[in-house]
């Protein structure tokens, strides 16, 4: 008889169909401005029929990033994107019904894959003025809850963890005996990290993306770090060939040129600055203290400021309903300096 999953049935998605090329695309925390063509270019330039035609080989690149990272093959596993490595960790270490714990509002595809394979996603709030007490998140740590998501920095909100923040729900974590996931999407434009714990410790997972900073997003390429048997256990879920030789390639490209990295954080810092000091000037209110994106408090509807951006400015920007102390706000991705100066000019001409 034909059978279809009513989890999958009446899974609640939003697919993406909007035709962005001709956008100036602040909307999905992507880098507006990319990598350099030359370097483009150059790791292009060596391709060959026989590189497209084959199937990727991962031992080279693994190598590579397990140098990088300052470990071995056995704490890694590369994945399509950080999102596949978050749902493997989620099907693995979760039973059905399995209670995972994680802030809101946050990265939706955890409440998503929470939903897809019958888990419960508890929510923890923030608080009105958009902070987030740990302690709120450890009362909802009970003895019956398999999996901790934390985000570092976190999307939409962009809040981090102290030291000692991590370590208190570390701790609660390992009494519990509850799995801890850390993401790390946003890494790079906070250099805060707890990848040392996922190295060193058992039970923790952290995952993390070339989509932002790397400005790769087009390659989908992440990779999950964590204890070797929980590693493991993650590539067993891997479909073969899981990850793109393109991807790879220029992920090597990007760790491996001088100067590279470094350049793109001081064009993201210098856009960031000037988006900061000018939302400032004009007297906005705004928050997002790591990360690349930031909440803007508009004067006006919220959403008729996207509806606009997108037809009189060909501008992609989000808007989030009730945002604490923000209420419906913005949420604008952050770029170079050339790309906030055109955003921050369409606000203030549609923003009256």
């Amino acid at each position: 008889m034909y059978y279809l999953d009513s989890k999958v049935e009446n899974l609640h998605r939003i697919f993406d169909q909007n035709a962005r090329n001709n956008y100036l695309r602040l909307d999905l925390n992507e880098n507006p401005g990319g990598l350099p063509e030359e370097f483009i270019n150059s790791v292009l330039d060596g391709v060959t029929p026989q590189f497209v035609s084959q199937y990727p080989e991962t031992l080279h690149f693994t190598e590579v990033l397990a140098n990088y990272l300052g470990t071995d093959n056995e704490h890694i596993c590369l994945v399509n994107g950080s999102a596949e490595g978050i749902r493997y960790i989620i099907q693995a270490f979760t039973s059905q019904n399995g209670r995972i714990v994680g802030v809101v509002p946050s990265y939706f595809m955890f409440q998503v894959y929470s939903d897809m394979y019958g888990r419960r996603f508890i929510k923890v709030p923030y608080n009105e003025d958009l902070s987030m007490d740990v302690q709120n998140i450890i009362n909802e740590m009970t003895p019956d809850t398999q999996l901790l998501v934390l985000l570092n920095p976190n999307n939409p909100v962009g809040n981090v963890y102290s030291d000692e923040e991590f370590e208190k729900l570390l701790q609660v974590a390992k009494e519990k005996q509850i799995t801890v996931l850390v993401d790390e999407a946003y890494h790079y434009f906070y250099r805060k990290t707890f990848i040392k714990y996922a190295i060193e410790d058992n039970h923790i997972f952290v995952t993390r993306t070339f989509s932002k900073l790397f400005s790769m997003a087009g390659c989908r390429l992440g990779y999950v770090v964590g204890w070797p048997e929980g590693v493991e256990m993650v590539q067993k879920m891997c479909t073969p060939h899981n990850t793109n030789a393109f991807a790879m390639r220029f992920a090597e490209a990007v760790l491996e040129t001088p100067g590279l990295l470094e350049s793109l954080i001081s064009k993201f810092v210098e856009g960031r600055q000037y988006l900061v000091d000018t939302l400032d000037a004009y007297g906005y209110i705004h928050q997002g203290e790591a990360g690349n994106f930031i909440f803007i408090k508009p004067n006006t509807d919220a959403q008729q400021i996207v509806e606009k951006m997108k037809t009189e400015k060909k501008i992609l920007i989000k808007s989030y309903p009730n945002v604490g102390k923000f209420g419906h706000c913005l949420r604008v991705s952050i770029g170079e300096k050339v790309f906030m100066e055109k955003f921050i000019q369409a606000l203030l001409e549609l923003d009256r």
